[in-house]
This record gives C-alpha cells, sequence and structure tokens, in this order.
C-alpha cells in the first residue's frame, strides 16, 4: 500500500527547463513524492536555461526536500525501473524528440526510457510532453505510436484565454495541465471560468 502519492518525472534536452523546475516545485508543495532521472542532455538544459549546474532539491526547489528523490540516469535496477513499485504515473517534461523516438521503439537502456516502458506496460499514465516544432514526419509517427500504446502526448503549447500576464502565467498554464493529467490538485490559474486561488510562488 502507498500511503504517499508518487509520480515518476524525467527531464530531458529539449528546451523548457522553466516547465521542469515548475512542474517539481508543484508536485512537491502538493506533498507528491517525485522520483526525478535527468538525462545528460536534460543537465546540460538545466544548466544553459536555468543556471542549475548540479541537480539538487536546493538548486530546483529553493530548500531541502524529502519529496524529491533524485535517480542516476543510467542506473536501471532502480526503484521506478520496476512495476512492482506502485507509481501515480510519469511525465517526461520536456520530452526530446530522441527520448520520443526511443520511448516508441521500447529501448530501455537507462533509467528514463525504462521507467517510461514500465509505465507504459503497468497501463499507467505517461505524459510526454514535446516541445520542439515544427514536427516531422518521424516525429509524428512516434507520437501516433506513443498514443496508440496509451501514453498522452501533451505538447508545452499554452492557452491565451487567461489572459497571461508573463512568462510565469504561460508556464503555469502547461504545468497546470500536467498536474490535472496525473491527479494532482492545484490552485494555478488554467480554469476558464473559474476564480483565481492562491498559487504557490514560482522560483525567483
Amino acid at each position: 500500500m502507498v500511503n504517499r502519492k508518487r509520480i515518476v518525472v524525467g527531464i530531458t534536452g529539449a528546451s523548457g527547463a522553466i516547465y521542469a523546475r515548475r512542474l517539481v516545485e508543484c508536485l512537491c508543495a502538493a506533498e507528491v513524492d517525485v522520483h526525478l532521472v535527468v538525462t545528460p542532455h536534460g543537465r546540460q538544459l538545466l544548466a544553459d536555461e536555468l543556471d542549475i549546474p548540479e541537480v539538487s532539491a536546493e538548486s530546483l526547489l529553493g530548500h531541502a526536500s524529502d519529496r524529491l528523490i533524485l535517480h542516476a540516469y543510467r542506473d536501471v535496477g532502480a526503484l521506478i525501473a520496476s512495476g512492482g513499485f506502485l507509481t501515480g504515473g510519469m511525465i517526461v517534461c520536456p520530452c526530446s524528440s530522441n527520448t520520443l523516438a526511443a520511448i516508441a521503439a521500447g529501448l530501455a537502456d537507462n533509467l528514463l526510457d525504462r521507467a517510461a516502458a514500465v509505465t507504459l506496460k503497468e497501463m499507467r499514465r505517461l505524459v510526454l510532453v514535446p516541445r520542439e516544432m515544427p514536427m516531422s514526419r518521424i516525429e509524428l509517427s512516434n507520437a501516433l505510436r506513443l498514443s496508440e500504446a496509451g501514453a498522452v502526448i501533451c505538447p508545452a503549447c499554452p492557452g491565451f484565454y487567461m489572459r497571461p500576464a508573463g512568462i510565469d502565467d504561460l508556464v503555469d498554464f502547461v504545468v497546470g495541465k500536467l498536474l490535472d493529467l496525473v491527479g494532482v490538485s492545484h490552485a494555478l490559474n488554467t480554469r476558464w471560468g473559474e476564480a483565481r486561488s492562491d498559487v504557490p510562488a514560482t522560483s525567483g
């Protein structure tokens, strides 16, 4: 029996590190255990886009947290590589075209791809967040193959009907959708016709 909700999060090298950091923030704030795996290109992305040279709870959240569990990219023997380790799903944000292709092909030579394969085979929610555009026929074919296998393809495409005042609002729109897809409550300003509640502060 799992007493605390667990969500696996993968960060790859596609641009969009700001989405990943906000997602991890919101999941931890919602008292979800976040099992995080970052690819080598994902680590470079965090350094290039957010000036985060080393991945840790302090660098992503601004403070220590036992809610954030880091896993080594090559550790295919980690807990999240086993279907017996119960989770509430997995989100790959952002999801590079390379990772999209690897998961679609059923490859599992690293922990991120293995965890995604396990999520699919156990029929749990797998959410993939591609950001690159335009998409070639190869990428579209991979996305279709994954959708047919049960994954949710959720491009990082913020809506504008909430009249965003800045980048943080655009980020929160996408992150709010991701939280909805894995059943995590939030107070982000994403719902048409509903009053805005208090929203967790973003990182500086």
